[in-house]
């Protein structure tokens, strides 16, 4: 989703929750500078991700722009970023999709996916797998959206098992893993 609202749920999360993927929409060399500014903003680690990284709590690890798709593995026990060039997915590298789908095959209901304010579709399909895998899913409401479009999307297919308002997120992300 918008870097706004991205923003908005991190800064409500604190170091105890689980490690932390997520794909912006960004231009290669601005994904760095905006996981710098969300590093100084939010409570939690933030940087841009690197083929390798082990995904752990109170971290967030953010896709780098450019011509890869960031997925995760489960690999020695622990969950692993991957980066892959790849030819653009839904019209974005990196693509909410890939991760979303990699997530949905590697950490099935160990796994909570999220949808945010964005154009288009992208993520959508990856999140109901996720669902149908297990993870537990949220999507932003339309009253809070910039652009209803990714979550809208996510929502119409049955992607979305929580539609919450943007400042309720991260309260619906600690109430999930408080069950």
């Amino acid at each position: 989703g918008g870097t706004e609202a991205t923003f908005d749920v991190l800064q409500g999360l604190h170091k105890d929750v689980p490690g932390i993927v997520v794909v912006q929409h960004m231009p290669a060399g601005f994904t760095e500078l905006y996981a710098s500014r969300l590093n100084e903003r939010c409570e939690l680690e933030v940087r841009e991700a690197k083929s390798g990284d082990i995904v752990r709590p109170g971290l967030v690890l953010l896709a780098p722009g450019g011509d890869q798709h960031m997925e995760l593995i489960r690999q020695d026990n622990m969950y692993k970023i991957v980066l892959k060039k790849a030819p653009k997915v839904n019209g974005h590298c990196p693509s909410v999709d890939v991760l979303f789908s990699s997530v949905a095959k590697h950490a099935k209901e160990n796994a909570m996916g999220v949808i945010l304010t964005g154009m288009g579709g992208d993520g959508a399909k990856g999140l109901l797998e996720m669902r149908k895998n297990g993870s537990h899913t949220i999507g932003q409401d339309e009253t809070t959206c910039i652009v209803y479009g990714m979550p809208k999307v996510a929502y119409e297919i049955g992607a979305v098992e929580y539609q919450e308002k943007l400042p309720d997120i991260a309260k619906r992300i600690y109430n999930v893993l408080n069950k």
